[in-house]
């Protein structure tokens, strides 16, 4: 994005917030909803299935880590509300205003176009249809005229190809709907992904390739401020998100299966450089259990179905939860907002109209009730590198770590505190590799096969720390991982360059690899070279064909990965022809 657009868009934005709050008469709201001038550049949105906050929230909550520990940490909003139910018509209203219809509310099990698509009040599309016309403005458009970025993350996305694309994945236009239900194999749900139900996203190719994408893409956008969107839309998949129970994969599912999706995902966006900086993290559901129609706000119905609850007014208190650095720990806020609070929140942080229903003179966005504290100045800023994979820079179980700040407006940077916790530990704890120390760097010796998350805390010399940054390194297994079984045919040799300086090889069609193992996602490191051969991969049954034929030698490569869940799996390696040549086994988070 060019510098001078992005300096403009925060002139605008700041012009908005000081030019203050018009009182409605008859719509007064709590003084503590005015609008507060806030700093936030990067707003990330997490969306969670089909809980009240009488159950999410109240006591013997199966989700610990939401209703208690992120709670600790931020603003809870008890009075949030969804708009509808059920699903669809609630993801849709997120991110463009437009109210439930009736194919909505029954989650668009036909993937059709609206008719005849004509504009009401308030930009409301009238007529039947799940997909929006062209002309019909989102939050993304949005920030894209006025120079910002964004995302939208889906879990599962094209992990069955004959379901849906891994990019921009949606039925075609007018057809049934084929992710309505998950598989084994594939759990990603159209319904929940707003962004494809507009034609001004989904018929741009290009724009849609890119910017509707796999959730696997996130971790590498979170690396720096400049590769984060401005906007992430992030939407677990049937099982994560606590809609199925059990799930189709297998997994338990439910609130506490969304709980421990949160418990992965909210350390790695607190901890990225773009949330410390100038960051809102919002998370809340999509609708409360269908019993609950109740809505606030001055909800209205839209031109397309009578009552937005299917039989009331709205979606039901469903609760949220809102992390920042410019929000105080602890807070808690009564005032009442809903789905269409959180649009208008979003533009007015960004400096655009409003869409949609959340254009309402009973919509407020979110205020000095939550953005409490002094933020984007004071406290250092810090960063840590660690490599992701420590093949990709050495032969050997040697982890370069650093780090950098900045003062962030605040006093000089005097110290750093520098930990270190091993990821595939029974009990992983943080253990201290040093102190109140200058420097920016340190080597890391680790063992073959581990995980380790490395993190720093920089502290100015006023004595006030910034917030914790975080990094994490996969260490491969040598040759022969454990649990590992090679069959006859498979010989060790050494090889320079490779790592740990060995592969273990075979050019006898039908070799076979297997190994079971306990943990998450998994790399296998191998060599390319003129003679290399083929091979057959194979992670629970999910197959891919594998090249490693390369004109020069290639070692510590990256022949094969596979995002997966931690739990127990099976991998299978066959020697189709030619060498196939394998040096390690990265494994995320192994615990056996």
């Amino acid at each position: 994005m060019r510098a001078w657009s992005r300096a403009l868009s925060r002139r605008l934005a700041l012009l908005v917030a000081l030019a203050g709050v018009v009182a409605i008469p008859g719509m007064a709201r709590p003084a503590s909803a005015s609008a507060a001038p806030s700093p936030v550049r990067h707003v990330f949105v997490i969306v969670l299935e089909n809980e009240s906050a009488s159950t999410t929230f109240g006591p013997g909550s199966p989700a610990p880590y939401l209703s208690q520990t992120l709670r600790a940490q931020g603003a809870y909003l008890p009075n949030y509300y969804g708009i509808g139910h059920q699903s669809n018509d609630n993801y849709v209203a997120m991110i463009s205003g437009q109210a439930p219809g009736v194919q909505n509310q029954a989650d668009c099990m036909g993937f059709d176009d609206f008719v005849p698509g004509t504009i009401g009040a308030y930009g409301q599309v009238q007529g039947t249809g799940c997909v929006y016309p062209a002309a019909i403005p989102t939050i993304a458009s949005q920030l894209t005229a006025a120079g910002f970025t964004w995302r939208d993350y889906d879990e599962d996305m094209g992990a069955d190809p004959s379901r849906e694309s891994a990019v921009c994945g949606h039925p075609a236009v007018n057809s049934q709907d084929g992710t309505q239900k998950a598989t084994a194999t594939d759990e990603y749900a159209t319904r929940h992904n707003p962004f494809v139900y507009f034609h001004s996203i989904i018929d741009d190719t290009t724009l849609c390739d890119t910017h509707v994408v796999n959730l696997d893409e996130l971790p590498q956008d979170l690396g720096s401020v400049d590769a984060t969107p401005n906007y992430a839309f992030i939407t677990p998949d049937l099982c994560d998100d606590g809609h199925d129970s059990p799930c189709a994969d297998g997994e338990p599912g439910g609130l506490g299966q969304a709980d421990k999706f949160l418990q992965t995902w909210v350390p790695r966006i607190t901890g990225s450089p773009a949330f410390r900086q100038d960051g809102l993290l919002i998370v809340t559901f999509d609708e409360a259990a269908t019993s609950d129609t109740s809505s606030c706000c001055g909800e209205i119905p839209g031109p397309n179905s009578p009552k937005p609850g299917a039989t009331g007014p709205g979606g039901g208190d469903v609760g949220a939860v809102l992390l920042s650095p410019c929000i105080a720990p602890g807070t808690v806020s009564k005032v009442a907002y809903n789905h269409y609070s959180m649009l208008r929140s979003v533009e007015d942080i960004f400096g655009v109209s409003h869409l949609g229903y959340a254009a309402l003179p009973g919509e407020t966005s979110f205020g000095s009730d939550t953005f409490n504290r002094v933020c984007g100045a004071g406290v250092p800023i810090v960063s840590i590198h660690a490599p992701p994979l420590v093949s990709s820079v050495s032969t050997r179980a040697r982890i370069p770590v650093a780090w950098s700040s900045t003062a962030a407006g605040g006093p000089a940077v005097a110290s750093y505190t520098v930990q270190v916790r091993d990821a595939g530990a029974r009990r992983p704890q943080w253990r201290t590799l040093d102190q109140a120390t200058s420097r920016t760097s340190l080597t890391f010796r680790g063992a073959l096969g581990h995980t380790y998350v490395f993190r720093v805390l920089a502290t100015n010399v006023a004595g006030r720390a910034g917030a914790w940054a975080s990094s994490t390194s996969l260490v491969p297994s040598g040759v022969r991982p454990a649990k590992g079984h090679f069959s006859r045919g498979w010989r060790v040799r050494r090889v320079r360059g490779a790592w740990q300086g060995r592969a273990v090889s075979s050019h006898a069609r039908g070799a076979t690899f297997k190994l079971r193992y306990v943990g998450g996602a998994v790399m296998v490191i191998g060599e390319r070279t003129r003679g290399g051969g083929v091979a057959r991969i194979t992670l629970d049954g999910r197959t891919r064909t594998v090249h490693l034929h390369s004109r020069r030698r290639q070692t510590r490569r990256v022949i094969y990965q596979a995002a997966a869940r931690s739990r127990v799996h099976h991998l299978k390696i066959v020697v189709l022809r030619g060498t196939v040549a394998l040096e390690g086994f990265a494994i995320a988070s192994r615990r056996g």
